[in-house]
């Protein structure tokens, strides 16, 4: 068990069962982007870990950009999508992947396919670590995930708890009192 801040947490999924699931996920990528070099946009701070590990699995060509979106404060989503960070390169006719690190209301997903398909996307496509198909408010096609998760607040692998407990390899969900 680890303690951030007020909240306890109890391990939820093991480090070794994220690097299996996130190296198949990568063969996925590897099977369908063969050969076209898209550009992955990580979305920061929380998939940097994840996007770290996928593109180390990823045989084909591709750039990476890191852009950051804020919708959450402390445990509850605001609802609202602010651009904190964007985008310093063209994607016109260009494939784009996004990698995430949950989705769970999917209103950052909702708000950011859009914007970049506005902005000449070839195609455009979702890949993440971690989903809560029973926490989603907008209808999303997420084509690469690697693991649906029930609605739980968790923490470690990159996600965080008012950030902080990004740093933890494992995930660890919150442990009610």
């Amino acid at each position: 068990m680890i303690t951030i801040k007020d909240k306890h947490f109890e391990p939820f999924i093991h480090h070794e069962q994220i690097a299996d699931r996130v190296e198949a996920l990568a063969q996925k990528l590897n099977a369908d982007y063969q050969g076209r070099n898209p550009i992955l946009i990580a979305i920061l701070n929380g998939a940097f870990m994840f996007a770290a590990d996928l593109v180390r699995h990823l045989t084909f060509d591709h750039e990476i950009q890191f852009a950051k979106f804020s919708s959450y404060e402390g445990m509850d989503t605001t609802g609202q999508v602010k651009t904190l960070i964007g985008l310093s390169i063209s994607i016109k006719n260009r494939d784009v992947i996004i990698v995430e690190d949950i989705i769970d209301t999917g209103t950052t997903m909702k708000s950011l396919i859009p914007q970049l398909q506005s902005q000449g996307a070839k195609s455009v496509e979702v890949a993440t670590l971690l989903m809560k198909p029973g926490k989603l408010k907008v209808p999303l096609n997420v084509k690469y995930c690697a693991m649906e998760i029930p609605n739980e607040f968790i923490v470690g692998y990159g996600l965080d708890y008012d950030g902080i407990g990004r740093n933890y390899k494992s995930i660890y969900v919150v442990k009610e009192d």
